[in-house]
């Protein structure tokens, strides 16, 4: 009986403990706030196709998309405040460097299957004193979608799932201090 109750005990105990994951923030309490600033669109629509990749893309206005999933994860998050630039304690900079589409699977001859990847290049400072805390090349969102059956998407969807799938990563690498 008390073996038993031990049992049940300990699974209760290591269930509800956990591995020691939080969603507290890492960070010192003093950086309590952050201003993202508009993410910049680096991407070169006229660059010209090479043997490492068949084709570009570009998509207009994906820069204001990923700046203001950005803004939005933080509110969600709850662990920063949103604020101006001369109110925040950290000030987070970010380029659009890449977004690439490509095929993943067919049918036949037909492309059944795509994926979309979009990339930024990041910079975190501490704004009460001007130091860079992180920095970090070539961040990736990604999504990928069918073009028909019961879960196809349009492209426009897929864009939009990578978008959201970077935002929480870039969320997470700036409140979690490892």
């Amino acid at each position: 009986m008390r073996l038993t109750a031990f049992l049940i005990l300990s699974c209760f105990l290591a269930v509800t403990g956990g591995c020691g994951y939080t969603s507290v923030s890492l960070l010192p309490s003093e950086l309590d706030s952050i201003h993202v600033e508009n993410f910049t669109n680096k991407i070169d629509p006229a660059r010209q196709v090479s043997d490492k990749r068949a084709s570009y893309s570009y998509w207009p206005g994906l820069e204001t998309d990923i700046t203001n999933a950005v803004i939005n994860q933080f509110v969600l998050d709850k662990n920063l405040d949103v604020k101006s630039e001369s109110k925040a304690a950290l000030l987070l900079k970010g380029s659009l460097t890449d977004f690439r589409q490509y095929p993943l699977s067919y049918s036949g001859e037909n492309v059944e299957e795509f994926r979309v990847e979009v990339f930024v290049d990041m910079e975190l400072y501490n704004n009460l004193t001007g130091e860079l805390m992180w920095k970090e090349a070539h961040f990736m969102g990604e999504s990928t979608y069918t073009i028909s059956g019961p879960n196809a998407k349009t492209e426009s969807q897929a864009v939009h799932a990578a978008v959201k799938d970077l935002a929480p990563r870039i969320v997470e690498r700036t409140v979690d201090v490892w």
